[in-house]
C-alpha cells in the first residue's frame, strides 16, 4: 500500500497532478483544496488513497491527512464512489464539510454535483457520529494564489470541469459568467463557483 508520494511536481491541473518520484511519473488524481495546498511548489507530499478495480487502477492524493480521512469516509457511505467523494471535497474544505455534517445541513450538501436529498441524508446520518471522534475539521487551508491571466483561468476552469465530468457547453457558460462578476478570481474559487451552479 502506498501511505504517500514525494517528489518534484511536474504538471498539475485542478483535477490531476503528476509528481516524479525517482524517475516514475505518478498522475495523482486531486480535489480543490489539494490543488490549492500544492500550487506554485516544486517539491510536494500527497497522502494517497489506492483505488483498485478490475478495470482501473487509480491514485487520488490529497495535501493533508485529515482531507484523506474525510475522503475515506465519505467513500464508505453507500453510493459515494472516489469521483463523487473528489467533487464533494473539491466543493467545500474539509472543515466546511464537517461542519455541514455535524449541523445536518443536507441544504448544502444538495448543491454539490451529483449528490441528491437522500445521498445528502445518507452521508449525514453515516458520518455524524465519526466526525465528532475524529479532529479532522481542525485542518488548515491555504490561500489560493491569484492570477490575472483571465484568459488562462477561462481555460483551466474549463479543463477542469470537463475532467470532473461536466459537458464543456455549460461548463463555459457558467465560467463565463463567473468571471464577468468577478474578474479577479483565483481559477479554485471559479470552479468552486462554478460546482454550485452547474
Amino acid at each position: 500500500m502506498i501511505e504517500y508520494i514525494k517528489g518534484e511536481l511536474t504538471e498539475i491541473t485542478p483535477a490531476m497532478a503528476v509528481i516524479e518520484c525517482n524517475g516514475l511519473g505518478y498522475g495523482i488524481n486531486v480535489s480543490l483544496n489539494t490543488y490549492s495546498a500544492i500550487q506554485g511548489k516544486k517539491e510536494v507530499k500527497l497522502y494517497i488513497y489506492e483505488s483498485i478495480r478490475e478495470d482501473a487502477y487509480i491514485l487520488y492524493g490529497f495535501a493533508t491527512k485529515q482531507e484523506r480521512e474525510l475522503f475515506l469516509l465519505l467513500i464508505s457511505v453507500s453510493g459515494i464512489g472516489g469521483n463523487t467523494a473528489r467533487m464533494i471535497l473539491s466543493a467545500l474544505t474539509p472543515s466546511e464539510l464537517c461542519n455541514v455534517i455535524s449541523s445536518g445541513n443536507d441544504k448544502l450538501l444538495k448543491t454539490v454535483k451529483g449528490i441528491g436529498l437522500k445521498t445528502a441524508q445518507r452521508i449525514i446520518v453515516d458520518l455524524k457520529d465519526k466526525i465528532s471522534t475524529t479532529d479532522i475539521g481542525t485542518s488548515t487551508t491555504s490561500a489560493p494564489i491569484s492570477i490575472t491571466a483571465n484568459n488562462e483561468i477561462y481555460e483551466e476552469a474549463i479543463a477542469a470541469l470537463t475532467m470532473l465530468g461536466f459537458a464543456q457547453a455549460p461548463s463555459q457558460k457558467v465560467v463565463a459568467a463567473i468571471l464577468k462578476e468577478e474578474p479577479d478570481a483565483a481559477v479554485e474559487k471559479v470552479i468552486k463557483l462554478a460546482l454550485k451552479r452547474l
